[in-house]
């Protein structure tokens, strides 16, 4: 009788424990904040939001898209020159832009690629993407300079500054050799696609 009355006060005794611990971790879980159980299950990376279901009380953990690359659809390097041509008559300026857009920021000159076609040229380190809207340059092409930027594009490739003003880079260097250009889209105005070839 004694070491059945020892049994069950001990079995008492471990129930009472074991209903405390339980109640305790359950204390601890509903205390802790959402990002702390939320990140301890997913990894840092892979979490770039959670959202609460309705009616549920569980998370789900959703990942970032992939970034996405524009890919060239024609590349290749050239020597470049500059310009900023709209139409004052400043500078021996030749009038307005051919494609119809003012002249701006980002606005190249090419002498046979399709006017509107979307490029990025990189130097240095640096990069600017733009388009096609004007013709250009004349006899220089024929001498390899195949690609005309404006004065702003010109001079953030060369050094990362602005020009002095929209007709002077404010730098000595006249041309830059080795730019690399990536076609990124074909407009749809006159022109041919493929490798640059001289005006005229």
């Amino acid at each position: 009788m004694n070491t059945r009355a020892l049994n069950l006060a001990l079995t008492a005794v471990t129930g009472s424990c074991l209903a405390g611990t339980l109640a305790a971790g359950v204390a601890a879980a509903s205390n802790a904040t959402p990002d702390q159980t939320t990140q301890a299950k997913a990894p840092a990376a892979a979490v770039e939001h959670t959202a609460r279901h309705k009616g549920h009380g569980h998370k789900a953990v959703e990942k970032a898209a992939p970034a996405k690359h524009s890919k060239a659809v024609y590349s290749g390097k050239t020597k470049a020159s500059y310009f900023w041509d709209d139409g004052s008559s400043v500078n021996g300026d030749t009038g307005a832009p051919a494609s119809g857009k003012p002249m701006q920021k980002g606005l190249f000159a090419s002498p046979s690629w399709p006017l509107n076609t979307k490029v990025k040229v990189s130097y240095n380190g640096r990069s600017v993407t733009g388009f096609v809207g004007d013709r250009g340059p004349g006899e220089p092409s024929h001498r390899g300079v195949m690609l005309d930027l404006d004065t702003y594009t010109f001079r953030h490739l060369v050094d990362g500054k602005k020009p002095s003003s929209k007709y002077d880079t404010g730098t000595s260097q006249g041309h830059i050799n080795g730019l690399k250009y990536e076609v990124l889209k074909w407009g749809k105005g006159g022109g041919a696609k493929g490798a640059p070839k001289p005006l005229g």
